[in-house]
């Protein structure tokens, strides 16, 4: 028995695969059905406000206006193809009930004289074969129905071969009498008034609706752009307005605002006092062991120390994050001069610098050149050559900062952001707590951009900073 699973398994695997793909359900359609639909809609909430707003009314519009006039124009067309049938029925009887008009010249003068219509008597004629009747035609329903009724013949119409003549042939004793009138004669065409009237009332809609959406969404606009400048430090005055849900929505940004400021303001406070009360036990300590005897132990209790110092400033430096500081617009070419200058003051050859112009951007300066310098040091401490290049790109001011070390695996460059990770083959900050890049990615992210790294030309290791303009 046991032998034999193996193979009961691979037979049932085969009838599954066998087994015709069930159809999908009419949810799943749904689904998939509103999905595309939502896709091909517009994004934005000023498109589709329009589109809620417009599309009912026009197609309501569109169904009442095409069925009255749908049924305007059948009574029309009925009353005009009745009379017209008249005119061919007198037509018929004065031919037949008076001889002195078998040669049809009175007859014919009558009819285009005084009826506007076109006779001829095809004598020994038949009529020709019947034709395909049109799918969508008013006239011709009515014209063979009026013909029915007020003559009772076999007749043949032609209502489609020519665009403004309708012909009719009527069997009479002696052969065919044929008749052409103008398609106006018998059937009212205004479907020039429907399609004014429905594009005239859509732009008639569309303008109010826009007038009325575009004052409406300011306020959304306005306050998404107060919450975006706020994201990247920048103190933008705001007055919520608008509708009674935005202005709602806009008195909750600026409370949370107010939280925000008041807990950073008080981590600030607090950060300051822990930093003023370490620094001077730090301090206490550097006096101590400098006026004690220089010994190897106490040149080694120094060398502790003084990393301790530049770890506490790592620590709160990462904790504050400078978010204190106010954002300014600055000069980019000048910042990073002073930074290729900070960059070769610790040994490192900087290539060159490159950027096109002199962008002025909105930042916090202090905060960015931390972040940059961090970057530039992290370069300069594991490569001998660096290359510092900014650009303007998609609404985004782009610096990339390149060196020839030895880089970073790919699978760890995400890891290296984390605070206090240390990777052995990896490039770390120059101050050696692990916190550079974990910083400058924090700065990068408070101005609303980022920190990303890549492969370098020169063989080593590329960190792109990403800010918006």
């Amino acid at each position: 028995m046991n032998a034999q699973d193996p193979d009961l398994a691979r037979q049932a695997d085969l009838a599954r695969q066998d087994r015709p793909t069930a159809a999908p359900r009419p949810r799943t359609l749904l689904k998939r059905l509103s999905r595309a639909i939502g896709d091909a809609l517009p994004k934005g909430l000023y498109a589709r406000s329009l589109i809620i707003i417009i599309a009912p009314v026009v197609l309501l519009q569109s169904v009442i206006a095409y069925t009255f006039m749908e049924r305007h124009w059948q009574l029309v067309t009925k009353r005009l193809s009745s009379a017209v049938t008249a005119d061919i029925a007198a037509l018929i009887d004065i031919y037949e009930s008076y001889p002195q008009t078998k040669d049809a010249e009175i007859l014919t003068r009558i009819a285009s004289e005084r009826l506007s219509l076109d006779l001829d008597i095809l004598k020994g004629a038949k009529l020709p074969v019947p034709g395909p009747r049109p799918f969508f035609s008013i006239l011709d329903e009515a014209l063979s129905d009026e013909i029915k009724r007020q003559i009772g013949r076999p007749f043949w119409i032609d209502t489609v071969g020519r665009s403004n003549l309708i012909e009719i042939r009527v069997a009479i004793p002696d052969g065919v009498m044929r008749i052409t009138a103008r398609r106006s004669q018998a059937y009212a065409s205004n479907s020039h008034i429907f399609l004014v009237w429905m594009i005239g009332s859509s732009m008639v809609l569309l303008g109010v609706a826009i007038l009325f959406l575009r004052n409406q969404i300011k306020p959304i606009l306005r306050l998404a752009a107060v919450a975006e400048g706020f994201g990247k430090g920048r103190d933008i005055e705001f007055r919520p307005r608008g509708a009674r849900e935005v202005r709602a929505a806009g008195h909750a940004f600026i409370e949370m605002r107010r939280r925000i400021e008041r807990a950073m303001e008080q981590r600030t406070t607090m950060l300051n006092g822990v930093s003023h009360d370490l620094r001077t036990i730090i301090t206490r300590f550097k006096l101590s062991l400098a006026l004690v005897e220089q010994t190897p132990e106490v040149e080694d209790l120094s060398r502790d120390v003084d990393e301790m110092s530049r770890m506490l400033e790592g620590y709160l430096a990462f904790a504050r994050g400078d978010s204190a500081e106010p954002a300014a617009p600055t000069d980019m070419r000048a910042l990073l001069e002073d930074l290729r200058t900070d960059v070769e003051r610790l040994g490192a050859h900087v290539a060159a610098v490159e950027l096109a112009g002199s962008p002025i951007l909105t930042v916090r300066p202090d905060s960015l050149r931390r972040c940059l310098f961090n970057l530039a040091a992290n370069a300069a401490r594991y490569g001998e050559t660096v290359t510092i290049s900014a650009r303007e790109e998609n609404r985004a001011f782009l610096v990339s900062i390149d060196d020839d070390g030895p880089g970073i695996p790919p699978e760890s460059r995400e890891e290296v952001f984390k605070p206090f990770v240390r990777l052995d083959d990896a490039r770390q900050d120059a101050g050696g707590s692990g916190l550079g890049l974990a910083i400058a990615r924090d700065i990068a992210r408070a101005h609303g951009g980022d920190v990303s790294l890549q492969d370098s030309p020169l063989g080593g290791l590329r960190a792109t900073v990403r800010i918006p303009a």
